[in-house]
């Protein structure tokens, strides 16, 4: 398990102390570069499955130089009788084997579930993050703390907007996200600063795990997606004190949040099964490859578990 050092210098941006204001949020956006292109690296690979799926554009967001459009992947001849399956990715943009894991699981891998289960896949939930490799929105705002009503990133509020006319008939929602090791280096001290707050180090977890409902906890779907992805890659260990993330380790590779009071994306279907994929990208023993596999792998479990359990 990897262990950051401990920061004594304030991050950048900011008085310690006092929360950002406009100004401060300005500065950070203007010192964010883009770094990879959404239209090269998701547009185009969307494109490409225009002629086995549905794509819809759902809404667009700044960009800084413009709009970029958000899609939606579905299944073609969406089935009134067929239960929905969401599966997102890039909710955080820096988080590259959510959006391209994704694309994989599209490409490879969903005809085998065109008959059972009706697919709605947004590869990149905030593609101004992604181009720029960053947890926050345009707007200094974390969407995977703002699925909430009214909500103060677009990107949520769209995928909201979006997800509810099928209120009811989804059946699970996979959400494919990393943890970094830029997450200790970067966004947690750039949420400390942004937020007034000190900020206290903490460990990134060596390995896989997922993130359940403790609101609505479902073990076995978990341990289904662990049992698979293990195949592809390893399962993080438990720190030393019995937990990840500071959280306690329920199950091999799974803790829990309260999803919907956190406003975390996996609250937003009201699926009766729901995870939160948590990829470590930066480990030796795991590659990009890897990481993207992974990620399907934890999507054809999901689906498999929950189509069985609806008799699908």
């Amino acid at each position: 398990m990897t262990s950051s050092e401990a920061t004594t210098s304030f991050y950048p941006i900011g008085t310690p102390g006092k929360p950002w204001g406009p100004e401060e949020r300005a500065l950070w956006r203007s010192r964010q570069r883009r770094q990879r292109s959404h239209r090269d690296d998701v547009v185009a690979a969307v494109d490409r499955l225009r002629g086995h799926f549905d794509v819809q554009t759902y809404g667009e967001v700044e960009s800084g130089d413009g709009r970029l459009p958000l899609l939606a992947v579905r299944s073609r001849g969406w089935g009134s009788d067929l239960p929905v399956v969401l599966v997102t990715g890039g909710v955080h943009g820096y988080e590259t084997s959510g959006v391209h894991g994704a694309l994989q699981f599209l490409a490879q891998d969903a005809a085998a579930f065109s008959d059972r289960v009706n697919l709605l896949v947004v590869p990149c939930v905030s593609p101004w993050a992604y181009e720029r490799v960053q947890r926050w929105n345009h707007d200094a705002v974390d969407p995977n703390r703002s699925f909430r009503e009214p909500s103060p990133a677009p990107e949520s509020a769209a995928l909201m907007r979006l997800v509810a006319p099928f209120k009811g008939r989804f059946i699970a929602h996979i959400d494919l996200h990393e943890t970094t090791d830029s997450d200790e280096s970067e966004f947690r001290p750039a949420k400390a600063a942004r937020d007034g707050e000190a900020f206290e180090p903490g460990t990134i977890p060596d390995g896989f795990y997922l993130v359940d409902d403790t609101e609505n906890p479902q073990p076995g779907f978990q341990q289904a997606i662990i049992d698979e992805v293990s195949r592809v890659t390893h399962i993080a260990p438990a720190d030393t004190a019995g937990g990840i993330i500071g959280s306690p380790m329920v199950a091999p590779g799974v803790i829990r949040y309260p999803l919907r009071e956190l406003g975390l994306c996996a609250s937003i279907t009201g699926a009766r099964y729901t995870t939160t994929t948590e990829v470590y990208p930066d480990s030796p023993r795991a590659t990009p490859s890897q990481c993207n596999l992974a990620q399907t792998a934890a999507v054809r479990a999901a689906i498999g578990f929950a189509l069985a359990s609806w008799g699908g």
